[in-house]
């Protein structure tokens, strides 16, 4: 039993090594699943022209805000500069906070938005545009695979590992830390 315990320690001091190794996989697999998805989403949401990253288009507003599009007659300019602002961050941030987290920069921060995001567009989903229970699927269900509890917790879960454990040495956060602290 002794030869066991000892071989466990042995191998996990190494892993405990390499934690390093977590948050910098965290970045990759959220740069290789979820980078594309959230850019293409927000190119639909632009607007034309350069303008339109000012002026979202009528398909922003029926993602984000369905019900009230849809009690305006689906006449955006029935909608409130509120409505305008959200929708116009949330395109943007669409763009933004994924790139950020890529290149690791604010990427505590970056991830916490994300998350913020993520609860959001669920939310959005389900109490705005009706997602059936299929879609919006359980928890400790013999199901896998629903779009939202299911495919979003990880998603969540992915960012929290970036929210406790940083960047990784592998980024623009460690960068400015080893600047900051040789100032000092």
């Amino acid at each position: 039993m002794n030869a066991l315990i000892s071989l466990h320690n042995s191998v996990f001091s190494r892993v405990n090594r390499v934690d390093w190794l977590l948050p910098t996989l965290a970045r990759f697999v959220f740069a290789a699943v979820l980078v594309g998805y959230y850019w293409h989403s927000g190119l639909t949401k632009l607007g034309n022209g350069i303008l339109g990253l000012f002026q979202p288009s009528v398909g922003a507003y029926v993602q984000i805000f369905p019900r009230a599009l849809e009690a305006a007659g689906y006449d955006t300019s029935q909608l409130s500069v509120f409505h305008w602002a959200i929708v116009t961050a949330g395109t943007w941030a669409e763009f933004i906070l994924p790139v950020m987290i890529v290149l690791g920069l604010l990427t505590r921060l970056s991830a916490l938005g994300m998350i913020g995001f993520v609860v959001l567009q669920s939310l959005t989903d389900i109490v705005g545009h009706h997602a059936d229970a299929v879609t919006v699927g359980a928890w400790f269900d013999r199901f896998e695979n629903s779009a939202i509890m299911d495919q979003r917790a990880f998603w969540v879960f992915l960012l929290v590992v970036l929210v406790v454990k940083g960047a990784g040495p592998l980024s623009v956060d460690a960068i400015l830390a080893r600047r900051t602290q040789s100032e000092m």
